[in-house]
Formats: structure tokens, sequence, C-alpha cells
């Protein structure tokens, strides 16, 4: 296939584009960063992008939209930022696929971030959405792009609603953070009590899952969950990190909630795993990853 990936600089996009390179397939990379050494580099105009050059470029089979903003906190402070990068330019990318490129495949990846706190666990792609965040919003707005552009124009597209992706790569949210704390002290605070949950997903397993959508989605506005199924606790999680990392330091969670976190999550994938997705990693197995390429980067 040839893949266009944009977004190609980021965590899942990087990761996504040696992973289908490594298939054998041809791949582009679209993203905002300059780089004169790459090959089939295409860079993005951050202010005013014009997406229509991308397929301009090559008759793409498949499109993975990795772009965007992936921070509630930054949602908050900034929701214009956040809106343009999550929303406005999902827009773009499939005005322009409907323009240049109408046969190409879209995969646009969205968050649980919709789904805000669930009524219900473990939460299925047809419960209702909630959104706690502008991030939140500004994804379930750009799914419903998605659709507008299948409804209307006959394009091939589906989202996928990313819980908590983690692996090397990642410097920020929970793991990446612990490290940090744990860089300067013994004593590690967290914000909330611990019993807080989540659904990690390795990112050897994200691109695995992207993969296995890209050949059996139908492409009719899907919605499909893309995490492990697992509930974890953040004080499981940080316990199980800080193993690897400092196993002297004591996590204290302060209490305090933080706008826009839900309280609990966990994802029914049975809709990807009908399509044949099988998680490989455990957390303790990814944490072991991310552990070994934190202490590389410590050392350059």
């Amino acid at each position: 296939m040839r893949i266009i990936i944009i977004g190609s600089k980021g965590f899942i996009g990087n990761h996504a584009s040696h992973y289908f390179s490594g298939l054998g397939h041809s791949v582009w990379g679209a993203d905002v960063m300059v780089d004169y050494e790459a090959e089939n580099y295409l860079l993005i105009d951050a202010v005013n992008a014009d997406f229509n050059v991308l397929f301009e470029q090559q008759p793409f089979d498949l499109c993975v939209n990795c772009s965007g903003a992936a921070s509630v906190p930054d949602s908050i402070e900034n929701p214009a930022r956040d809106y343009h990068l999550n929303t406005s330019n999902v827009f773009k990318i499939l005005d322009a696929v409907r323009k240049q490129a109408p046969h190409c495949k879209v995969i646009n990846l969205s968050s649980a971030a919709v789904y805000g706190n669930p009524n219900r666990l473990p939460i299925k792609e047809t419960d209702a959405s909630r959104p706690m965040s502008p991030y939140g919003f500004h994804k379930l707005a750009s799914e419903q792009i998605c659709e507008e552009f299948h409804r209307f124009f006959g394009l091939k597209v589906a989202s996928l609603r990313i819980f908590s992706a983690y692996g090397e790569g990642l410097k920020k949210q929970l793991f990446w953070d612990l490290h940090k704390k744990a860089l300067i002290t013994n004593r590690i605070d967290l914000f909330g009590c611990g019993k807080e949950s989540r659904d990690f997903i390795y990112i050897e397993d994200l691109v695995r899952l992207i993969e296995i959508v890209a050949e059996k989605s139908d492409f009719k506005a899907d919605i499909i969950n893309a995490a492990n199924g697992a509930e974890i606790t953040i004080q499981e999680a940080a316990s199980e990190f800080l193993k690897y990392w400092k196993p002297e330091a004591k996590i204290n969670f302060t209490g305090k909630e933080r706008k826009g976190d839900p309280s609990r999550w966990v994802a029914d994938i049975s809709k990807v795993k009908a399509m044949g997705y099988e998680p490989k990693f455990t957390l303790k197995d990814g944490l072991k990853k991310y552990y070994q390429w934190l202490r590389k980067e410590i050392e350059k």
C-alpha cells in the first residue's frame, strides 16, 4: 500500500511510520517540523496548512491522521489552538482527500476523552459521549466531521478512540512525569487518590491495531475503541513503573482533582477483537521496554 502518515514526527505517528515501513509498504510522512534528511517527507505549514498538496504527490491508499494536540490541560488554557489542531485541520484533511484522492481510506485518531465519566464499564463505542474538556469536545467534533464526509461525499473513514497509549518516545503523561519527579525526590506527589483507573495500551499494540483496522474496517465512519480492555488503577500503574525506575520512591496522592480528568476508564474492545486484534503486551511488559528506553535517553 501507499500510506501517508500525517503527524509523522509525533509519538504515535513516528511509530506508525516505522511499523508500516517495516511491513514493506511505501510510507510517506508529513508534519510541521523541518527535516532535510528524511525521504518521502512533506512539510506542512503549521499556521495555515494546505493538505491538498499532500494528496497531489501520490495516489495514496491509506491516510492515518496522527496530527493534532493531545493535552487536556492545554486545551483548557488554549481552546482555540486545540480546536484548530484537532477539529479544523481534520476538516481540511478530509476535504483535501475528497478533492484529490476520494478512494483513499482515512483513519482518524480520536480519543477516549469523548466519553468523559461513563455510566458503566467497560465502555462501548455506542455509549453516551460526555466530554469533560475542550480536548474531548474537539475530538468528538472530529468524529462527526468524519461522519459528514462519509455520508455526503462517500469517503472511507474510521475513527479510533485511543485510551492511554504509552511507550518509547512519549515525553509526557503519567510515566514520563513519574520518571522526572523520581530523578529529584523519593517522595512523588500525584493528583487524585490513586483509585482512578485507565486502560493502558502499549505503542506496539496500538500500531498493530491500526494495521488491523486498515485491513478489516468497513470505513463507514466507524468508531472503534483502541485499548487493551484491562482496568488498571493509577496507583497500580505508578507502583509498577517505579519497581523498574526507583523502587525506594514513595507515592503521595494529593486528593486534588485535575480539570478534565475522568475517574474510571476501561474499554470494551470486542469490536476490534472481532477483527482479529489481541493485545500482546501487559502493562508490566510495556513498562519494562519504556524503562529501557528511558535509561538510554539519560545515557545520551
